[in-house]
């Protein structure tokens, strides 16, 4: 993993707690089946996600979700359609990347060694999604330039900021390089929090995937757990046109996101750091600016504001409606989300 790329301090053992209340095995294997099933037949209609209507695609996100067992609730305006939106949101788990889709279908980043895996990389490419380089810093910019290039053309695209999976009970930095691109091509900034209850209505962190956690871990968790509840708030839309720069930008939408409950420290994340006490790097200049690299006192300073919608730690990717078909693989580790 790159030293560059933002962490959070949740792990498994600290903050993912395990749920008292589950289902049986029958029935847990049978909602795994489920999402397997949803998953795969969205990779085989990847290649023709253009010719798949938006509504279909956010029914096919919904009943991923759903057939983990986990009831969803959408409140909010409805995001815009018909014109380049990028879509922001916390991350804390595989599910936000279907959540995201059901709120509007939208191509998202995946790291660029996805493009050489067999058979899925051809897939998703063909599908539309967005590749990054996250070890070379030299590619940010162009990386910007792509994303501000999708929004002109009409599309939505989603990104989680943090850089990084967070348990839910707290978040991180969003990340400025990307807010780059909607300013670039003129476009909305669409706020979306998301965030799981148990059964009790209480803030909990069962679906979070952190750390260290095996995806197979998380999806059994997940799949056992009685009563999960998903809930994704759509905030009012940002006009680009009211923020002077990103960084501004940036802010409005972490401020926004940050609004709901969930989004406190917890007292085992003490100060809300980003991960091994150090603190995160932000972003390089991107977009209208080349990235800055300097030497001082024989020390490199470079900084970092777009890891992808990098959840967890390693790469990222989706895909959605007829801006990016329904082929999300949010089961594959290093496939979605940045897994």
């Amino acid at each position: 993993m790159s030293v560059w790329l933002p962490s959070a301090p949740c792990t498994p053992r600290a903050c993912v707690e395990t749920t008292a209340a589950r289902t049986g095995a029958p029935l847990a294997v049978l909602r795994l089946t489920a999402v397997v099933a949803l998953v795969l037949a969205g990779v085989v209609l990847a290649p023709v996600s253009s010719r798949v209507p938006a509504r279909a695609v956010r029914w096919w996100s919904r009943s991923v979700v759903r057939a983990a067992g986990v009831r969803v609730r959408i409140t909010g305006a409805a995001a815009p359609t018909g014109t380049g939106l990028l879509l922001v949101a916390n991350h804390i788990s595989w599910l936000d990347i279907p959540l995201l889709a059901a709120v509007r279908p939208a191509r998202m980043l995946a790291k660029a060694e996805i493009r050489r895996w067999p058979v899925a990389g051809a897939l998703v490419a063909r599908a539309g999604v967005l590749f990054i380089d996250r070890d070379r810093l030299r590619a940010l910019p162009a990386t910007v330039a792509r994303i501000a290039a999708a929004l002109r053309a009409g599309h939505a695209v989603a990104v989680f900021p943090e850089g990084s999976t967070w348990c839910g009970r707290a978040q991180g930095h969003f990340r400025r390089a990307v807010f780059q691109a909607a300013l670039d091509a003129g476009v909305p900034v669409q706020p979306v929090r998301i965030g799981y209850r148990d059964r009790a209505g209480a803030a909990g962190t069962v679906a979070a995937f952190v750390g260290e956690d095996p995806l197979l871990a998380s999806l059994w968790r997940v799949v056992t757990a009685r009563g999960l509840v998903a809930e994704v708030e759509v905030r009012p839309p940002l006009a680009p046109a009211a923020h002077p720069d990103r960084t501004s930008l940036a802010a409005a939408a972490a401020a926004q996101v940050s609004a709901g409950e969930g989004a406190g420290r917890p007292p085992h994340l003490p100060g809300g750091g980003s991960g091994r006490g150090e603190r995160a790097p932000d972003d390089a200049g991107a977009g209208r600016g080349p990235v800055r690299e300097r030497r001082a006192a024989g020390q490199e300073e470079r900084s970092l504001g777009l890891a992808g919608p990098a959840g967890h730690r390693h790469g990222a990717a989706a895909v959605g409606g007829r801006e990016a078909g329904p082929g999300s693989i949010p089961g594959a580790r290093g496939a979605v989300g940045a897994y």
